[in-house]
Order: C-alpha cells, then structure tokens, then sequence
C-alpha cells in the first residue's frame, strides 16, 4: 500500500508543470455550476423565507440525495438558488441544516418572491457570462462593474436634488518611444537615438452611474466590438 502511495506521488511529481495546470483547471470547470446564484455574495442583507410547511432537504440542487427534513413554523436564511430550487440554512429535525428545498416550502412578505427570485436568476446568470467576458452593460451595479473590469482608472461623484451620479474611467495606456535622427559628421551616415518615452492613451472606457446602476457606456473606437448590451437593473424585494 506504501509502494503505491509513493508511485502515485513520484507520478504526480514527474508529471510537466502544463499537465498539473490542466488537471486543476478541469476540476475548478466541473465544481463550477453556471445555474447556481449565490446570494450570500449578492445580497448586502440576508434573504429570508418563511417555512410555512416541513420539507425534504437535499445535498444536490437536483434531489437525488437526502439530508433530513426541514422543520416548519421558522426562518431561514436563502444562501443560494436555481430557477426550480433553493438553498437554505435553518433547523432540521435534530440540529441545524443546510441543503436544497423545493419553493414550495416557503412564503415571503413579498406575494411575488417565487416569480421575483426566478427574474433575480435570469439576470445573474447573465451578468455573471458579461463578467466572465470582462464586458458591461447598462443596468449593472458599481460592484458588478468592478468584478468585470477592476477597479477604475478615474472616478468622479456628483450629488444633486435628484440624487448621487458618478462617472468610472478605465484607460488603457501604451507606452511609445521617441527617437532623434543625428548625421555622423566624419561618416556622413544617419543613425537615431532613443530621445524619451512617453505613455499615451490606447482604449478608454467611460461608465456613467445614476441612482446605483450603471446608466450610460462609451468606449474609444479601438475597444468598441458589438452595440451596447442592457441588462434589467438588481430587484427591489420586500423580505
């Protein structure tokens, strides 16, 4: 058992550094689950639902495993979400559980919540492949914007009576080299000198805020690739 334990770690030793690479890679592709929002790093606050009727709790968004059931009468916390499941922290029979439920088991303050979180699905979703692209769309949030670009190059924020707008720059800058031609006085040859090097503006990107989300894009003719893609802004719900 010692023989091949040692032959497994002298293989994985052996094995290029590219292949280590594309074996973490594929790993990291199959944990990724695209239908999956997660709502514990979307969320400034907690999203609660009410348990308005006990359920089965399973460790898969597709229910093939069963953890326990999920008690009735209580609040839990909304961690994460597919467009037919959610994943919720609570108590179970015994002690705390956390695992995928059908919609059927909850209630909200909000009568939409069913139909308000599908809408909230959908437009993850589709944020998350802008950002997975590095592009932005009108209707995006500040936050959105950073994960998809960084943070920006230049900022400014202006308050009026109608409330806060704010302007991100993202400039992308090249560096250019300058050159002197001189003549050889005793060759007569001409030759050129590095006289300095200079940064100089290569793509820049302007997005302009209004009351949160992003409400205005333009782009240097250089990064300009498809029309400017608009996303429904993040719902409003009344937890």
């Amino acid at each position: 058992m010692k023989a091949a334990l040692v032959s497994t770690l002298l293989l994985s030793l052996l094995l290029p550094v590219s292949a280590q690479v594309k074996r973490v890679e594929r790993k990291s592709l199959i944990d990724r689950d695209p239908d999956v929002v997660h709502l514990t790093s979307l969320a400034k606050d907690p999203v609660e639902l009410k348990v308005i009727k006990e359920a089965t709790v399973f460790s898969d968004k597709n229910g093939k495993s069963k953890l326990g059931i999920l008690r009735s009468d209580q609040t839990v916390i909304l961690e994460a979400m597919t467009e037919k499941a959610y994943k919720v922290r609570g108590q179970g029979e015994k002690n705390g559980i956390s695992g995928w439920v059908g919609p059927h088991a909850f209630s909200s303050k909000d009568p939409n919540f069913v139909e308000n979180l599908k809408k909230l699905h959908a437009r993850q979703v589709e944020v998350q492949a802008l950002i997975e692209e590095k592009e932005l769309a009108i209707g995006m949030t500040p936050e959105e914007v950073t994960q998809s670009r960084g943070k920006p190059t230049k900022t400014s924020v202006k308050r009026t009576e109608k409330g806060q707008t704010g302007k991100w720059e993202y400039i992308d800058f090249e560096q250019v080299q300058h050159f002197t031609y001189s003549r050889d006085p005793y060759t007569g040859q001409t030759y050129r000198q590095l006289s300095h090097v200079t940064q100089e503006e290569k793509e820049k990107t302007v997005v302009e805020f209004e009351n949160g989300v992003v409400s205005s894009l333009e782009e240097s003719e250089q990064r300009r690739r498809a029309p400017v893609k608009i996303v429904v802004p993040p719902l409003v719900f009344a937890w």
